[in-house]
């Protein structure tokens, strides 16, 4: 009988670290996303306006668009690129032409990038 229990024993060795290794994959993750949205709750707010240089590649006015190659972007740690903005008025599109070197500040608004002013 003494050796029936040590079996019996072992054999629930195995279960309790099954059950302890289910507790840890449903728990630990919903920890780590509570903490995970805590830290955003928390972070410091970034620059709502960011400013950049470029160069205009190509001027979009149907759809309310520029094309800049613009110069590294150090507010949001963006390097030189060329990439398209939507403009907050049609009105800055006005004199723009491919070639023109331009300043701008612009906003993020979902996921596109969206030019508020421009010289």
């Amino acid at each position: 009988m003494v050796r029936y229990e040590g079996i019996a024993k072992m054999n629930r060795h195995p279960l309790v670290v099954t059950i302890a290794a289910a507790f840890i994959a449903v728990v630990a993750p919903a920890a780590t996303a509570a903490d995970h949205d805590a830290a955003h709750a928390q972070a410091p707010a970034k620059a709502a306006t960011a400013h950049g240089v470029g160069i205009v590649r190509k001027v979009d006015v149907a759809d309310g668009k520029v094309t800049l190659q613009h110069e590294a972007i150090e507010e949001l740690g963006w390097p030189a690129m060329t990439m398209s903005f939507k403009v907050a008025d049609p009105k800055l599109l006005n004199g723009l032409a491919p070639g023109k070197k331009v300043r701008f500040a612009f906003v993020q608004q979902g996921s596109a990038y969206v030019i508020t002013g421009m010289e």
